[in-house]
């Protein structure tokens, strides 16, 4: 496994918190994703949604068909409106901070959604709209 998944793995079981990014109040899926991409160098500046993470790494990395380990998974209905992010684990498997929404949050209410950072097949989704591999994972 790579660097930024064995990094990623200390997570699980952080809750899920809606605008979250911290390890210990919370993270949402761009603030995840941004931490993980921070490990390797690629720190977009600011506090970014999944839509502007899509944005920026389109810039630092290259489109792939096909999930492969580090490459970041963007979903929603269109390139240009995306909703969520994760990490690809394996070609099957993503990590990512998911189950809650905009009223998760608190730590209790993300317990009650079993909202968290949680590894999930890719498959579970039916809108993953774009693949990116970021360069300096490598």
């Amino acid at each position: 496994m790579s660097r930024m998944i064995n990094y990623a793995m200390n997570f699980l079981g952080t809750p899920y918190r809606w605008g979250g990014n911290s390890p210990t109040l919370g993270y949402d899926c761009s603030g995840f994703v941004q931490e993980l991409l921070a490990s390797e160098g690629i720190d977009p500046p600011g506090d970014q949604t999944a839509q502007a993470l899509a944005d920026f790494i389109q810039t630092k990395g290259i489109t792939v068909q096909l999930p492969i380990m580090c490459s970041l998974l963007f979903f929603g209905k269109s390139k240009t409106q995306i909703t969520h992010v994760a990490v690809a684990i394996s070609p099957f498997q993503m990590i990512e901070a998911g189950g809650g929404d905009s009223t998760t949050v608190t730590n209790e209410i993300a317990d009650k959604q079993g909202a968290m950072v949680r590894i999930r097949p890719i498959s579970r989704r039916n809108d993953l709209v774009l693949i990116i591999m970021p360069r300096p994972i490598f």
